[in-house]
């Protein structure tokens, strides 16, 4: 249970990491659009991966289809919601509520996989730190831009943080109870909001804030994310 806890930690604090240095200085566009286009390459290679490839091996195709539709849904629709609610002000916050909705069933399965025995996977331990970076340096840097307070933005993020982490720690508490459809839905469920969010906002902002560049450092996180996939 330690061992989640503190393996659960240390891959959702690039979050805050990756918010404070958006706040410790003003950032140029074009950095944190490249920034965020390798962050996007290594959260599609996760997607690939680590989430779908896995979940297709533990537990078929219908759970983790599933749970792809159900993510994508959940996301599509919180967001929508996010920018009703906020009316224009949101600047950043898909950026968060992507975290949140790919970080905890992420990390539910950082989970899943150190209570079934096999230690911790360096991959995904490694795609999610390295993935989650950008989004709250990206987010952080968009909400300071738009006026909100430091308080604010560190407070949203270390909450991001602290559900993700409390989530390896259900992963690991839920193990032995869950069955592997449910494991492999919850694959499918980061998947499916993974590849919403990176569609419909960190790849498009990534590419204008740094256009012409953005797929050649989305390419190059893929590649780095995915070496670390077959090479473990």
């Amino acid at each position: 249970m330690w061992a989640a806890l503190g393996w659960g930690a240390v891959a959702a604090s690039s979050l805050v990491i990756g918010a404070l240095l958006g706040m410790l200085r003003t950032w140029r566009g074009g950095v944190v659009g490249l920034v965020l286009a390798f962050g996007a390459g290594a959260l599609i290679s996760s997607v690939a991966y680590e989430l779908v490839e896995d979940g297709i091996q533990t537990g078929g195709f219908i759970p983790l289809s599933v749970g792809l539709a159900l993510g994508a849904a959940v996301y599509y629709v919180a967001d929508r919601a996010l920018e009703k609610r906020s009316s224009g002000a949101s600047t950043g916050l898909p950026l968060a509520l992507g975290a949140l909705l790919d970080g905890i069933p992420e990390q539910l399965v950082l989970g899943l996989g150190l209570a079934a025995g096999g230690g911790v996977s360096v991959a995904l331990l490694a795609s999610v730190f390295v993935s989650n970076l950008p989004e709250g340096l990206g987010s952080a840097a968009d909400m300071k831009g738009a006026g909100r307070s430091p308080r604010s933005i560190l407070g949203l993020w270390s909450a991001v943080a602290g559900l993700c982490t409390l989530a390896t720690v259900a992963g690991y508490a839920l193990a032995e109870v869950l069955p592997e459809e449910v494991s492999t839905g919850v694959n499918g469920f980061a998947a499916g909001a993974l590849l919403v969010m990176l569609t419909d906002s960190m790849i498009p902002e990534a590419e204008s804030k740094a256009p012409g560049k953005a797929g050649l450092a989305t390419v190059l996180g893929f590649a780095c994310a995915m070496a670390l996939s077959l090479g473990q």
